[in-house]
């Protein structure tokens, strides 16, 4: 009897990459320029979107939301997101009111994602985050259904109207109409994606996942589909409802053999952890892509999940030089987007 023949893969439509922008302690200045500068390549080689990971307490973006408000005004077209603000470091009210100034000054190109759950380390850092509540903080979905609330226009307050010299609104200011259909959910569950769903989002998946069946042998890429698919049943646009995978995808097109051999390497040390469910959450990581460009789009076209998205916001490596992200960037642009069916100003 003949295996039945795997679907084909949707065209690519949107091509993305998302970085972690990290810098040296004693010149921070110098890596947070460097971010801007790769933001702005991105443009120019066509990429529909950068996106940018969210690090507290740590040399990387600590306010991504302030990164992208300095690289809108660097680029004109490129989409601008957040993978992800976690919530539970932020004030809803107030985060709403940033992403709708940023919204408003890139022209609406904003596209906020954002993740749930209590702050990393929040047993060392809750006195100073939450001095006086942290005992009484909500880590849970509703703080994302306050930022919906908040974003997509819901009252803030009962009161609005003039007081003496100066006029108060009841909702969120500036309002940015379209950012409530821009903002995504960074989910790696059954659960969370069907949240996302049901509260119309669109759809992070990274190349992290939680293996919520029996222990024992986990597909990555089928339990990823099963999110994707969990996400859009629960979804009022139903298969149209927009969802993103964040893999890490390394071409070698045009790298050096230097650069192939570190690229190797770092994949290789990073192995182990795909192939069984890691901690207490199981969680399941997807293997890294290194290869050129025709090998990794051969790989991408046979992934359950790959198959079912047309965008893509891949990982760049955080480990690695400027150089080496020059290089990949330009790769993915021109071999690697061309071979899953994308072409520049496809996704507008």
């Amino acid at each position: 009897m003949e295996e039945p023949v795997s679907p084909a893969s949707r065209p690519l439509r949107k091509l993305g990459f998302l970085t972690i922008g990290l810098f040296d302690a004693d010149d921070p200045g110098r890596g947070h320029e460097t971010t801007l500068e790769i933001i702005e390549l991105g443009e120019r080689l066509g990429f529909d979107s950068a996106w940018v990971r969210h690090r507290h307490l740590q040399y990387g973006i600590s306010s991504p939301v302030a990164v992208l408000a300095a690289a809108s005004q660097r680029t004109r077209r490129i989409e601008l997101g957040t993978a992800v603000v976690p919530l539970g470091w932020e004030n809803p009210l107030r985060l709403a009111e940033d992403l709708a100034t940023v919204d408003i000054l890139s022209g609406g190109r904003l596209n906020p994602g954002v993740s749930v759950g209590p702050p990393m380390h929040y047993e060392q850092v809750k006195e100073a985050l939450y001095p006086d509540t942290f005992d009484a903080e909500d880590f849970g979905y509703e703080r994302v259904r306050r930022l919906l609330d908040l974003v997509r226009g819901k009252p803030a307050t009962d009161f609005s109207g003039v007081e003496g010299f100066e006029v108060f609104s009841d909702r969120v200011q500036p309002h940015s109409p379209g950012l409530g259909r821009r903002l995504w959910y960074g989910g790696g569950s059954q659960g969370s994606a069907r949240w996302a769903g049901e509260h119309a989002m669109n759809f992070l998946t990274s190349s992290v996942v939680k293996a919520e069946g029996p222990d024992g042998e986990a597909d990555f890429a089928e339990i990823q589909l099963s999110h994707v698919r969990a996400f859009r049943a629960a979804h009022p646009d139903g298969d149209a409802a927009r969802v993103s995978q964040g893999l890490v995808v390394i071409p070698t097109d045009s790298a050096s053999s230097e650069q192939r051999a570190r690229y190797e390497e770092f994949a290789a040390a990073r192995l182990p952890r795909t192939t069984s469910p890691q901690g207490p959450a199981r969680l399941l990581f997807a293997p890294d892509l290194v290869g050129t460009s025709d090998e990794i789009a051969e790989r991408l076209h046979a992934h359950a999940a790959f198959r079912e998205i047309d965008e893509v916001a891949f990982a760049l490596p955080f480990t690695f030089r400027h150089e080496d992200y020059v290089q990949i960037l330009t790769d993915m642009a021109t071999k690697l987007g061309p071979a899953l069916g994308w072409r520049p100003g496809a996704g507008v």
